[in-house]
């Protein structure tokens, strides 16, 4: 069943272009003109129930005007939007609030614009604030809330409306660790139920752990909608400027001086396919260059088989600044001592200016290495750790 079904959606404002000084304008005299800027151009969206999808792009590539679309909240220039269901739209939390009104007075108020009875609202107070943590404050002016404490109740306000359909734009990157953590853990309880999730971010990271598919957009255009890695990939080639895709997944700018070939993963024990944790692994990425490239800097990152980054760093930051590159070469990177338990961990390698940040080359999801542990522990890493029991009987006065 479709839940959200969004077709040839266009988005037109009109910005105001008017000339002359601030005195003939405020005195009507200036000479007006406008330009049409499109912020989304005949974009189509259909998400199944249940599905949780990603919206990915770069500042200004249109990720909340189709969403603010999708939720009502902005009309399209064309197109149409049919939601099915209960919608809780995650957008600008606590916009409703009235700072002169307390915690208390603002959740019944907000949660009624939401279409919640006073009745439904009352039975579930109590789990909002409790979400909220908000318990001590909850009958305090909400002009006298930290930043933290306004979102963390416009955030508990929003999910407790029991939506079929949940909007969530950028929200989950505000308040402090142990708050994102909360909210996260709710947005996969609503997968759990079956609930339909569009999402927007700027995290690769939350996009790999909880959605099914992402979507790209680049200057109101949508250039991708694929699995998360594949839509990642996409990502990461539009923010940093057109890429050219190879057949194995590996990509470079158009006219990019520097080539990378393809990765060599080196264990110690040359007859494994595998590393102990806590042994070394280096990869060798071979290099060709048409060209002198005296300014580009490696990335380098490690991730678990759901997509989270375990380790990330590039040359600069760990004191290995790149010499000149010129004709072919290889570029190492060792890691030693390695603490990772069992498992796959794909490895992404990208060639950057080190100035602008401009790609040059990458490998993305291509390579990966892999770790086999004799542990019994749990867990993804391996921590030095001792357990000892001093009795009381054998502490000395």
């Amino acid at each position: 069943m479709t839940a959200i079904l969004a077709e040839g959606i266009s988005k037109r404002f009109r910005l105001s272009q008017t000339r002359g000084s601030i005195k003939d304008r405020l005195a009507g005299r200036g000479r007006g003109s406008h330009q049409d800027f499109w912020a989304l151009r005949e974009i189509d969206v259909r998400i199944e129930q249940g599905e949780t999808v990603g919206i990915l792009g770069h500042n200004g590539s249109g990720k909340s005007t189709l969403l603010k679309c999708i939720a009502g909240i902005l009309k399209p220039t064309t197109g149409t939007v049919q939601v099915r269901g209960r919608v809780a739209s995650l957008l600008e939390l606590g916009a409703g609030f009235h700072p002169d009104l307390t915690g208390r007075e603002n959740v019944f108020i907000n949660a009624s614009f939401l279409g919640i009875s006073r009745k439904e609202i009352e039975r579930r107070f109590d789990e909002i604030v409790g979400f909220a943590q908000l318990e001590s404050f909850i009958d305090q002016q909400v002009k006298y809330y930290s930043s933290g404490m306004f979102v963390r109740l416009g955030f508990a306000v929003a999910i407790n409306v029991d939506p079929d359909v949940l909007l969530v734009d950028e929200v989950l990157a505000v308040g402090d660790e142990a708050f994102q953590q909360k909210c996260l853990d709710r947005v996969e309880e609503f997968q759990r139920e079956g609930r339909t999730i569009l999402f927007v971010t700027h995290s690769a990271d939350q996009v790999r752990r909880i959605c099914n598919r992402a979507i790209v957009l680049d200057h109101g255009v949508m250039v991708a909608n694929a699995a998360p890695g594949e839509a990642i990939r996409v990502f990461r080639e539009h923010l940093h400027g057109t890429m050219t895709e190879s057949v194995d997944h590996a990509a470079e700018a158009p006219d990019s001086p520097v080539h990378l070939r393809d990765v060599h993963v080196a264990y110690e024990a040359a007859d494994r396919s595998s590393m102990f944790t806590g042994e070394s692994v280096e990869l060798a990425a071979r290099f060709e260059c048409d060209e002198p490239v005296d300014d580009a800097v490696l990335a380098f990152e490690v991730r678990n088989m759901r997509g989270e980054t375990m380790f990330a760093a590039t040359s600069d930051t760990l004191g290995a600044p790149l010499p000149t590159l010129s004709g072919r070469g290889v570029l190492h990177v060792r890691m030693n001592d390695v603490p990772l338990l069992d498992g796959t961990y794909p490895i992404s390698l990208q060639l950057r200016h080190r100035h602008d940040g401009k790609m040059l080359a990458m490998r993305e999801g291509v390579d990966s290495f892999e770790v086999t542990s004799n542990s019994r522990v749990e867990g993804q890493v391996l921590l030095p750790t001792t357990i000892s029991v001093e009795l009381s009987d054998q502490v000395q006065p």
